[in-house]
């Protein structure tokens, strides 16, 4: 139930399944570990645990490619909306109610997953990437101030714009690790981000990272498109379930 505190071996296998996620598809694990922490704590809690592993993993995944600056010049107006629409936007899940959020986070892993399974092949232009950018950052923006989730709409626009595939890669880390960063600067402007959350969160990163290796390991020997299916599978139900538990609160 939201609001409990679990104990540290659930707590850190959460991790580890997360960072075998991330592993496999290069991107899940603040996702993955926001919702099956959000069964047991409230979503402005999960938020301040995912912030150390989520950051760890993501900078790694953006400063292993080869492609830093020209994804930054790149990516600049979105990343740039990011930062200010989190921070404008964290009090929502800093002072909300623990029902409000886990309806909200429920209903955003929802619309994640299903936009996943549908498989919507979508497509920007570089004329329409000049403005369009700064609204995904925005809308990415309000989404993670209000759920702690890092996806939407960042992640459907970021596979339109037709990034090779370690670029794409490369880029959804530098938009995790900027979102991260935003997440944690406006937990702390509303007073929910703690030195004993921040050690905690410290904590959940080696499991992390133990777990994004055996993902790795794993991706050589996983059919993609099965592991896919599955994943979002899985959100769909746990989004649910959290939306569910959420409308019950109210």
């Amino acid at each position: 139930m939201a609001g409990t505190h679990p104990d540290l071996a659930l707590v850190g296998l959460i991790f580890v399944l997360a960072g075998a996620v991330k592993g496999v598809a290069g991107m899940g694990l603040p996702t993955v570990a926001i919702g099956l922490l959000g069964l047991v704590m409230a979503p402005a809690e999960a938020a301040a645990l995912i912030l150390v592993p989520s950051l760890a993993t993501n900078i790694w995944q953006f400063v292993a490619g080869p492609s830093r600056r020209p994804l930054l010049r790149r990516m600049w107006p979105m990343l740039l909306a990011i930062i200010a629409a989190t921070w404008a936007s964290a009090g929502l899940i800093a002072e909300g109610s623990v029902e409000g959020e886990t309806a909200a986070l429920g209903a955003a892993l929802l619309l994640y997953a299903a936009t996943g399974l549908a498989r919507v092949r979508l497509s920007v232009g570089t004329r329409t990437e000049t403005w369009l950018a700064p609204l995904v950052g925005a809308a990415t923006g309000v989404v993670t101030g209000a759920t702690g989730v890092l996806v939407l709409p960042a992640v459907p626009y970021l596979q339109a714009l037709g990034f090779e595939k370690d670029d794409l890669v490369q880029a959804l880390g530098l938009s995790f690790t900027v979102s991260t960063i935003a997440l944690a600067a406006g937990l702390a402007s509303h007073g929910a981000l703690h030195l004993a959350a921040g050690g905690a969160s410290a904590l959940c990163t080696a499991p992390a990272l133990a777990g994004m290796l055996l993902g790795q390991r794993v991706r050589r020997r996983v059919d993609a498109a099965t592991f896919r299916r599955i994943f979002f599978i899985g959100l769909l139900l746990l989004g649910a379930d959290l939306l569910l538990r959420g409308a019950r609160l109210f």
